[in-house]
């Protein structure tokens, strides 16, 4: 479960940087370059994503739940935005939907 876990957490980093490079060139005006990393990032991210044992529709669900608490860091600590208690609440229930489902792929 560790291993899952953390794997999503690298995995929604990848895809976060992936979409925030190109939001940087198109919205504050940074190098069209910052393309390539992006692509590289987007690229490392579904490769990522293959690495889990369970069906694909099962691992992109659960991995909606790493998703969202990764993106409130995020928010938090790259764009400074202070969180509050709802996000907190939301992240931790979607984190808890994503640890009952990944208990679920060992059983079956």
């Amino acid at each position: 479960m560790f291993k899952t876990t953390l794997l999503f957490f690298i995995t929604a980093l990848a895809e976060i940087i992936g979409c925030f490079l190109p939001w940087l060139w198109l919205k504050k005006q940074g190098s069209v370059m910052l393309l390539i990393p992006a692509a590289a990032s987007l690229a490392l991210f579904a490769w990522l994503l293959t690495l889990h044992p369970a069906a694909s529709g099962r691992v992109y669900a659960a991995y909606g739940g790493v998703y969202v608490v990764t993106a409130l860091l995020w928010l938090r600590f790259v764009d400074g935005v202070k969180l509050s208690y709802y996000d907190w609440l939301g992240a931790a229930v979607a984190f808890c939907g994503m640890l009952i489902m990944v208990a679920g792929w060992e059983r079956g």
